[in-house]
């Protein structure tokens, strides 16, 4: 059902390039994370299913280009894995445009390595050191002597700079920036497939991408799963936004509130993320 759904979406982007956008063509426009694109992707169907006369294109991006489209009023929901600034906020102010924050749900940002990694678990002191690129090798922290491969997001994605300022920063006001040797990816799955296939790499997605093929580390001794994201134990856990409108109605608002009834939720929840 999700590739035929996807399919639509791709006609209807290319629709919507020769047609003149969202509003003419009353087409409800999503554009941001790919952290949560296929959650959105999967209440935009549920929705559409519900309320035939609705379309609905949902496009990826990152979520700096989904505020930014927001912004620029080419999309009237951005996805997004991280707050927007403050910036932001003056920049919506001075076009006059008044934007609510929907928390869609929480996720936990999930370090991964290759299966046949011996190294199950780090402290985030050392995921720091590492994705900096003062800790090189496996033997330092109890692997093989191989050079570590770091993995992050592009720097247009929210869980990248989530990570950045949690992680690679420590939690603290500096300067600090991930070591000259990172390789960015451009979604969550291509970080997975490239551990997957890389017995030295190690990398971070969404929980809701997280699958048997590579294996999820402990982070100060605890497991990225549902309940300790849900009690709050996890340390490198977040909310998963939409921003819209404040003004919004008609389709757009029936979407936005079924995102958070108990039916969309629930889809939220079957997708891997935790529920709001």
């Amino acid at each position: 059902m999700k590739k035929t759904f996807l399919a639509s979406i791709l006609v209807l982007g290319a629709l919507l390039t020769g047609c003149g956008g969202a509003k003419e063509n009353k087409v409800i426009q999503v554009k941001g994370s790919d952290t949560i694109l296929n959650v959105t992707q999967g209440i935009s169907e549920e929705f559409m299913q519900k309320n035939p006369k609705a379309k609905i294109a949902v496009t990826g991006g990152g979520s700096g280009v989904g505020i930014s489209a927001l912004l620029n009023k080419t999309t009237d929901i951005a996805m997004a894995s991280r707050a927007m600034k403050s910036s932001e906020y003056d920049k919506a102010k001075e076009i006059g445009l008044s934007v609510e924050e929907v928390v869609l749900g929480f996720d936990g940002i999930t370090l991964i390595v290759n299966e046949k990694n011996p190294v199950k678990g780090l402290d985030s002191i050392t995921l720091g050191k590492i994705f900096r690129g003062e800790i090189t090798n496996w033997k330092e922290v109890g692997g093989e002597d191989a050079k570590i491969v770091t993995l992050s997001r592009d720097s247009s994605s929210g869980t990248h700079e989530f990570f950045k300022e949690h992680v690679v920063r420590g939690g603290e006001k500096n300067n600090l920036e991930y070591g000259n040797e990172t390789l960015y990816m451009p979604s969550n799955e291509a970080i997975k497939q490239e551990v997957k296939s890389n017995k030295y790499a190690i990398g971070y997605i969404g929980m809701g991408y997280m699958d048997n093929s590579v294996h999820a580390l402990a982070v100060d001794g605890i497991l990225p799963t549902k309940e300790n994201v849900s009690n709050k134990t996890y340390p490198i856990a977040r909310e998963v936004y939409w921003y819209v409108p404040s003004n919004r109605e008609g389709s757009l608002k029936e979407l936005v509130d079924f995102a958070v009834s108990p039916e969309g939720q629930g889809i939220v929840e079957s997708e891997g993320f935790i529920k709001r």
